[in-house]
C-alpha cells in the first residue's frame, strides 16, 4: 500500500483494551469453563462506535481479543476469541457494525511468544527435547528450563515462551493467522513486541499476506532503536513512535519545549520514509492526564498529537480526561485499563473531549498534515510556534504557551497556559 495515498493517510484510531474495557475476569480460570456459554462482552463496544465517530475518529484499534490465560498477551489460540469476551459471532458483529459506519479495524497480534497453555507448547513438553514440536520454540544462550524444556522466555516472564520465528513452520503459522482475520474483514494488525522479532522474520511472514491483501496495514511495536531501518528491513508499514510520546509528555510536564523540538526534528526524518503511529497514551503507560500534572496543559498534548505528521491513535478514556498510574506490581495495569460503562452518556465529554474534537476537526480539514514537516519559531522553554509545511505551499501553525504570561510567538499572541491552531 502507498501510505500517503491509501486509506491509512486519513485514519485516526480510537484504541481500546477490550478485557479491561468490558470488565472481563482477570484470568481465564475465573471465566467461562469448557462447555460454558461465552460472556459476549465484546458487544459492549457497539454503543461506543457512534461516540468514536462523534469524536472524529474513523478507526477502532483493538487490544488482544484472542484466547489467553490472563492479560491477553499470553495467547493460547490465535483463531479463537477469548471466552471472557465472547465468540467469533461477537467479533463478527463488531466488525460488521464498524463496516456499516465506515470504521476501519486493527487487531493486536502477539507472535513473538505464546502462553504455556498454547497447544504447541503443550505438544513440545510432551514430545521433549530434540522433537519437531520443540523446534517451534526459540533456544539460545539465555534459555532456561520451563516445564522440563530449555527455552527462551520474553523479558524474564516464564509464562511467555518464545517462538522460533526463523522456523519456516512458525512463519507459515503467523502468515495464516494474519490472513485468516483479514479475510474476516479487519484492515490491519498491530504486532506486539515486534522489536523482539528479527526483521527478516516479519518479512517472511508478511510478504505472502500482502500478495492477497495489498491494502492491509501492519504496524509493529518498537520502543527504541532505528525506527526507519526496522521498517525497511522488516517490510512493516509503520512502528510505534515512542520517542515522540516521551518527548510530548516530558517537554510539557517539565516545561522544556526544546525536548519537543529535538524530537520533532527526528520525527521529520522518520516521516520521509514511513508514517509512524503517534500517540500520547496507550494500554502500557501511565495515563497522560496523570503524567502531565497541570490540568491546564493537558490540551497542549492533545494539540501536538493531532498536529504533527503520522497516524494518530487516541487511547480510549484519554478524551475524557481519565487518570491512572501504571505500577510495577501484579495488577499494576488495572488503573490504566478500567471498565467502561455500557452507555457512553454515563461518561459525558468535558473539556478534554472538546479539545480532542477541535484538534481532530482541524486535522480533518487539513489531511495533508499526515506527511508534513514541522519546524519551530520563537522556541523557548515554555512557548513555541510549530509550523507544519506540506506540498504546494500549504502551511498550518500550532502555538503553545506553558507560561504564566501572554506571549507572542511567530506573530501569534497566546494567552497564559493556552494553545491555538491556525490554518
Amino acid at each position: 500500500m502507498t501510505q500517503r495515498d491509501g486509506w491509512i493517510s486519513t485514519a485516526i484510531w480510537w484504541h481500546v483494551y477490550p478485557l479491561g474495557f468490558t470488565g472481563a475476569e482477570p484470568t481465564a480460570a475465573e471465566g467461562p469453563g469448557p462447555g460454558d456459554e461465552p460472556r459476549h462482552r465484546l458487544r459492549a463496544l457497539l454503543p461506543w462506535l457512534d461516540d468514536l465517530l462523534a469524536l472524529g475518529c474513523n478507526g477502532l484499534q483493538l487490544g488482544p481479543v484472542f484466547a489467553s490465560s490472563t492479560h491477553g498477551y499470553d495467547t493460547v489460540d490465535h483463531l479463537t476469541v477469548d471466552p471472557r469476551l465472547g465468540d467469533e459471532g461477537d467479533l463478527d458483529a463488531l466488525i460488521t457494525a464498524c463496516r456499516e459506519r465506515g470504521i476501519r479495524v486493527l487487531l493486536d497480534g502477539v507472535f513473538n511468544h505464546v502462553g504455556r497453555e498454547h497447544p504447541w507448547w503443550r505438544a513440545a513438553v510432551a514430545a521433549g527435547e530434540g522433537s519437531v514440536e520443540a523446534a517451534r520454540f526459540s533456544r539460545s544462550d539465555r534459555s532456561h528450563e520451563v516445564d522440563g524444556l530449555r527455552v527462551d522466555v520474553f523479558e524474564g516472564h516464564d509464562a511467555l515462551v518464545e517462538l522460533d520465528t526463523g522456523n519456516p513452520e512458525v512463519a507459515g503459522y503467523i502468515s495464516s493467522v494474519l490472513a485468516h482475520w483479514l479475510e474476516r474483514g479487519i484492515d490491519g494488525w498491530r504486532l506486539d513486541a515486534a522489536y523482539a522479532v528479527p526483521p527478516a522474520a516479519w518479512r517472511a511472514a508478511i510478504e505472502p499476506v500482502r500478495e492477497r491483501f495489498p491494502e492491509a496495514w501492519f504496524v509493529g511495536e518498537v520502543i527504541h532503536g532505528d525506527y526507519a531501518g526496522y521498517v525497511r528491513e522488516s517490510g512493516l508499514d509503520s512502528v510505534t513512535q515512542y520517542e515522540l510520546w516521551k518527548a510530548v509528555r516530558n517537554s510539557i510536564e517539565e516545561a522544556n519545549l526544546f525536548e519537543l523540538a529535538w524530537s520533532l526534528e527526528r520525527h521529520d526524518g522518520f516521516v520521509e520514509e514511513f508514517l509512524p503511529l503517534t500517540f500520547v497514551g496507550n494500554h502500557d503507560v501511565t495515563r497522560v492526564a496523570s503524567a502531565i500534572r497541570d490540568e491546564r496543559h493537558h490540551g497542549h498534548a492533545t494539540a501536538v498529537l493531532g498536529f504533527v505528521a503520522g497516524v494518530p491513535s487516541i487511547y480510549a478514556g484519554d478524551e475524557r480526561g481519565l487518570r491512572g498510574l501504571k505500577e510495577d506490581r501484579i495488577g499494576g495495569d488495572d488503573a490504566i485499563r478500567p471498565e467502561f460503562p455500557r452507555d457512553p452518556a454515563e461518561w459525558p465529554g468535558g473539556e478534554a473531549y472538546r479539545a480532542y474534537q477541535e484538534v481532530i476537526a482541524f486535522r480533518r480539514r487539513n489531511p495533508w498534515l499526515v506527511g508534513a514537516t514541522t519546524s519551530t519559531v520563537d522556541l523557548s522553554n515554555t512557548a513555541v510556534l510549530l509550523v507544519a509545511a506540506g506540498s504546494e505551499g500549504r502551511t498550518a501553525r500550532l502555538a503553545l504557551n506553558l507560561g504564566d504570561e501572554s506571549v507572542t510567538v511567530g506573530g501569534v499572541l497566546v494567552a497564559p497556559h493556552s494553545w491555538s491552531l491556525h490554518e
